[in-house]
């Protein structure tokens, strides 16, 4: 059971009771009807009744209407708790996930930065390895070509 269930429990056996005063007042009136009592004295009785039963149906009606009302605020101001709730937890998510794009984006922009670094590095490398290897290669048909026209 949730809390507001505990709070505001449904009353299971209303049908009953309304049945129950209903019959007890049809009972009372016929009660009323049937006793041996003068004509003006019955209707005395059976008016008095009447408005009891009248002014206890208009409590039992106003009581069940502020109930309902406090139960509508109730509820309207839980749902705007809720909501609110929501909308503040959807606002710190979202925040949440620009810093962490922004993060990966600079990170992503420093890996980059630092690979064309390396790009760079070996790529003067290996020009000066070409570079070395042909002086190498020039040196050595040099020789040998000065070699061959010696003989």
């Amino acid at each position: 059971m949730n809390k507001a269930e505990e709070e505001y429990p449904v009353q299971s056996g209303g049908t009953f009771t309304k049945g129950l005063v209903i019959g007890a007042l049809l009972g009372a009136a016929a009660a009323l009807l049937y006793a041996p009592k003068p004509g003006r004295e019955l209707r005395s009785d059976l008016s008095d009744k009447l408005s009891v039963a009248t002014d206890k149906s208009k409590e039992i009606a106003s009581a069940a209407c502020e109930k309902g009302s406090e139960l509508a605020k109730n509820v309207v101001s839980k749902t705007t708790d809720l909501a609110k709730s929501v909308s503040s937890s959807a606002g710190n998510i979202m925040s949440s996930v620009k810093e962490a794009s922004a993060d990966v984006s600079e990170d992503i922009k420093e890996e980059t930065r630092g690979i064309a670094k390396e790009a760079g590095k070996t790529s003067q490398d290996i020009k000066d390895e070409v570079k070395k290897t042909a002086d190498e290669t020039k040196r050595e048909f040099g020789s040998s070509a000065n070699s061959s026209s010696t003989l």
